[in-house]
């Protein structure tokens, strides 16, 4: 790549412009473009489109896709009672409205780029609001008319499998076996071992434009994480989401697999822990306050009471899946107490940094979240708590999962429940948006009551 095909943003990653897709299209670089939108299960979806009818056809007006994309579940099926989309409505379009500023090489495929959309409704009539990174933006938007900018990290867990996808779908995703046989958290040496696959994901992720931080071991077996820079809200969900995808695409280049649930097994789960602080608009520290008892600022604690008021309430957009709630278990290191501490890791929100640093961790998203729901909840939260100017109460010492606190919900059902009846999610989100995903936790327990598992048959097949 020459000097003038790379754009720097001042962080050290290359940025694909415009100016050099054109370039690398016509010289044959690149000849397939692919514009994606992230669905509400946190999957890209979209197209590739050849690189030159991109150029001519698309790159000036967008294109199109079938609305069922924000209406089906994890099968891709479709299924009832979404408002947007139906047999009664025709199944029809939305626009992709391409966000030029996401272009990028995409991870581990050489001949390509990929641009991120939004979704607009062909009529004019607006945005499509149940859509993931619109909720997200509708929040950085309520942020800004407050004078913030939210930034954000996220770090995500996965499970290295030497077993391929297709292997592990044969297997019934039974019997597999972990790229590490004992616990690698923090080690070196376990990280060797799959060192193959994290080096091709760390190099083409900075390859597509994202700074990377790096690699490390984590407890279960084969299970590791790798981290990015903390960026702008919905630059850090793009990233996120082009990151599990390239994960996937590039342990199958391995002969491997990854999984993101929440919790493959009875060992240790996949967490998703979200950083996030604010910024005045002018770049200013709206969190730390040398001034006030513990660095703290007014507008920090009236923020972090807000997501912790708003904890149970919101969790749905947390823990999305029926397996989400089977990572919330008492000394796992995923949080049962809906309490606050300072470098308390057995709360659901922990306090760390200091001055420019200071941020809130949410432990309580699994590796299934989809990233924009989390943060654009976790941003609603806390933006009722500085309008409201709620009252943070003392920080947590101890063990929390010994608490007489308010507990994370144990299942989907019981966060659908308080999702439905939420008057803050339906002011925050509006009752169309807040429908939609109700309906979206319908499906998924009505799924899963209607499945037959393993469990109950080797507890019934013979015994009972």
């Amino acid at each position: 790549m020459t000097k003038e095909h790379v754009m720097s943003m001042g962080n050290g990653a290359p940025q694909m412009s415009l100016e050099t897709l054109r370039a690398e299209i016509v010289t044959g670089e690149i000849d397939t473009v692919i514009v994606a939108f992230t669905d509400m299960q946190g999957r890209l979806q979209g197209k590739r489109l050849h690189g030159q009818f991109f150029l001519d056809h698309v790159l000036g007006h967008g294109t199109e896709g079938c609305n069922y994309l924000l209406a089906v579940d994890v099968e891709m099926n479709t299924v009832d009672g979404y408002a947007m989309s139906s047999w009664e409505t025709g199944y029809g379009d939305f626009e992709f409205v391409l966000d030029m500023s996401t272009l990028r090489r995409t991870p581990g495929q050489p001949h390509s780029a990929t641009i991120q959309c939004d979704l607009a409704w062909l009529d004019g009539s607006g945005p499509v609001r149940p859509s993931p990174r619109d909720f997200l933006k509708a929040q950085t938007a309520r942020a800004a008319a407050l004078g913030y900018r939210a930034l954000a990290g996220t770090e995500l867990e996965f499970i290295v499998f030497e077993n391929s996808y297709d292997d592990a779908w044969d297997r019934g995703y039974r019997g597999l076996t972990g790229a590490n046989r004992y616990n690698v958290d923090y080690s070196i040496l376990g990280g060797t071992r799959v060192e193959p696959l994290l080096r091709d994901i760390r190099n083409e992720m900075f390859r597509a434009g994202v700074v990377v931080e790096g690699a490390k071991g984590e407890c279960n077996l084969g299970q590791h994480e790798i981290a990015f820079l903390y960026d702008e809200v919905v630059r850090t969900c793009d990233n996120h989401v082009i990151y599990k995808t390239a994960a996937k695409e590039l342990a199958v280049a391995h002969g491997q697999s990854i999984t993101f649930m929440a919790k493959y097994d009875q060992r240790e789960g996949n967490s998703c822990h979200i950083h996030l602080s604010l910024r005045g608009l002018d770049g200013s520290i709206a969190f730390a306050d040398k001034r006030r008892k513990g660095g703290q600022s007014k507008v920090f604690d009236q923020f972090l009471a807000g997501v912790q008021a708003t904890m149970r309430e919101f969790s749905y957009f947390y823990a999305p899946n029926i397996n989400s709630y089977k990572r919330f278990q008492p000394g796992s290191f995923a949080p049962t107490a809906i309490a606050w501490g300072r470098d308390n890791r057995t709360c659901a929100l922990r306090v760390v940094g200091h001055g420019a640093g200071l941020r809130m961790e949410n432990r309580v998203p699994g590796g299934d979240v989809n990233p924009y729901l989390a943060v654009g909840a976790m941003l609603a939260g806390g933006l009722h708590g500085i309008e409201n100017e709620l009252k943070l109460e003392p920080a947590f010492v101890g063990n929390a999962y010994a608490a007489d606190v308010a507990h994370v919900p144990t299942t989907l059902a019981e966060a659908r429940d308080l999702l439905a009846g939420s008057a803050i999610a339906r002011a925050a989100f509006g009752d169309d948006v807040v429908d939609h995903y109700v309906n979206a936790a319908d499906i998924e327990i009505g799924a899963f009551n209607a499945a037959v598992t393993d469990w109950e048959r080797v507890r019934g097949f013979e015994r009972l």
